[in-house]
């Protein structure tokens, strides 16, 4: 049952990162990091508010949001992926503050969503 919960956690964040990331790119009209990075900042965010709210969270919460839904809609691997490219084609400056952008607003995210969540 654990692997089910993942699983199906898991398929559902992906869809939704897929989602989140081509409607960010396409009508805000930036380049796909951007598009990772709100990803990113929203996926901290909300483990932050569900973490928060539910400090004594049941295992199967677990199980399903944040190891599967979440785990799969934060994309550390395509931010990962997209720093090295940047750095290959010689856009040092725009990597170096997308790394910046990326830790900054996904740690301050998680913060807030934390707080907020703490609230009750």
């Amino acid at each position: 049952m654990n692997i089910l919960l993942i699983g199906v956690g898991g398929a559902l964040g992906a869809i939704a990162r897929y989602g989140l990331t081509q409607a960010v790119t396409k009508y805000l009209s930036v380049t796909d990091y951007i598009g990772t990075l709100s990803v990113n900042i929203i996926g901290c965010f909300f483990i932050g508010i569900i973490m928060g709210i539910y400090a004594d969270i049941k295992i199967e919460t677990q199980l399903f949001f944040i190891i599967g839904f979440l785990g799969s809609f934060t994309t550390m691997s395509a931010f990962s992926i997209q720093t090295i490219e940047m750095f290959n084609n010689q856009n040092f400056g725009e990597a170096i503050l997308y790394i910046f952008m990326t830790i900054l607003f996904t740690i301050l995210a998680t913060y807030i969503g934390l707080s907020l969540g703490s609230l009750k």
